[in-house]
């Protein structure tokens, strides 16, 4: 027989062994395991109407209906598991541990592999540690005007030891209307708040990471409430460089990326710009000339900046001014800067 764990046990103990995750393609791409692999035993529609019959007939229809939707692709089953797990050692779970897990790991056993394990209370186990898992912890929020560098600062802080969690990067999104350039596809909230703690069990909480100030949500996934309200009641340093300066670091990350996306995130924010900025904005693109587009653009996002900073409280925002954008040597006056006024979190 399987032998049942705890999300605990796997997290502790077996989270470097392959994991398959028996739900369907829809629940799957909704919210996961972050490392975990889909093989489906229904696909969607063919949950779908499981279900429906499990409502209108019976549980026993509905186990019957699904025998004969699984009963096909068995020897695919044990195909698939052997390309993920070749050692023939694996973990397995659904929604909640039921009979979808159960089933899909027996059929593993009975053909073969050695060691099978069923995640007690299947995602939803997952899910429950993923949201109620951030209680006490430090946080130095890190802000600035869009083009501050702020990405390379925190990666610069990294390198020099600092723990970060780079919000924009789990995300997959830098949060404004150019955002999702140079990133695939946003992965959904949920998903998002998984991979989200699945970088935040590995830092120590016992000491300072650093995040960047952000808005609630990031492209179109959102910041969990209980960490964006720690984030908004937390000591801000904010970095205050010249928009000349910042429009330099924006042509520089942006430029090389192909014109119809800057047009696009142009068009997006031209309520914004006004009629008369955004055709300049695009005159200027269509020139090539970036920086102007840049200087332009800033103009929206330093006023939607400022709307928002002047939400917080003014004892809480600690106004630090940079001559440029160089990371190494601003990540270094930051440091030094929390060193002598001790600002590492409430």
């Amino acid at each position: 027989m399987p032998i049942d764990i705890t999300i605990t046990q796997y997290l502790n103990d077996f989270e470097d062994w392959p994991l398959i995750d028996v739900r369907s393609p829809g629940e799957f791409i909704k919210g996961h395991i972050p490392g975990a692999i889909n093989i489906e035993l229904f696909s969607n529609d063919e949950r779908a109407h499981v279900g429906t019959v499990y409502k209108q007939q019976s549980q026993q229809a509905a186990i019957d209906l699904g025998y004969q939707y699984v009963n096909p692709k068995l020897q695919s089953f044990i195909d698939r598991s052997k390309a993920i797990a070749p050692n023939k050692k694996v973990v397995v779970h659904c929604w909640r541990g039921g009979m979808r897990s159960h089933a899909f790991a027996q059929h593993l056993q009975d053909n073969g592999f050695t060691e099978v394990y069923v995640i007690e209370k299947g995602y939803k186990a997952f899910r429950g540690i993923a949201l109620n898992s951030f209680d006490e912890y430090k946080i130095n929020v890190l802000g600035g005007y869009t083009g501050s560098g702020k990405t390379h600062i925190l990666n610069e802080l990294k390198d020099r030891g600092e723990q970060v969690l780079d919000l924009e990067f789990i995300a997959k999104h830098k949060g404004s209307a150019f955002g999702s350039i140079g990133y695939g596809q946003q992965p959904t909230t949920e998903q998002f708040e998984n991979n989200l703690y699945w970088e935040w069990r590995n830092l120590n909480t016992n000491h300072p990471i650093w995040i960047e100030d952000e808005s609630p949500n990031i492209g179109n996934v959102n910041i969990p409430q209980y960490l964006f309200q720690k984030m908004r009641a937390n000591k801000l340093l904010f970095i205050d460089i010249s928009k000349e300066e910042r429009a330099k670091l924006l042509v520089n990350e942006y430029a090389l990326d192909n014109k119809p996306k800057l047009a696009d995130a142009i068009q997006r924010i031209s309520k914004r710009l006004g009629p008369q900025r955004t055709k300049e904005a695009l005159d200027f693109l269509e020139q090539d000339n970036f920086y102007k587009v840049a200087l332009i653009t800033l103009e929206y996002y330093d006023k939607y900046y400022l709307k928002g900073l002047a939400k917080r409280d003014e004892d809480k925002i600690e106004i630090l001014k940079l001559e440029d954008t160089d990371s190494k040597r601003n990540a270094q006056t930051i440091l030094e800067y929390y060193q002598k006024h001790l600002y590492v979190g409430i």
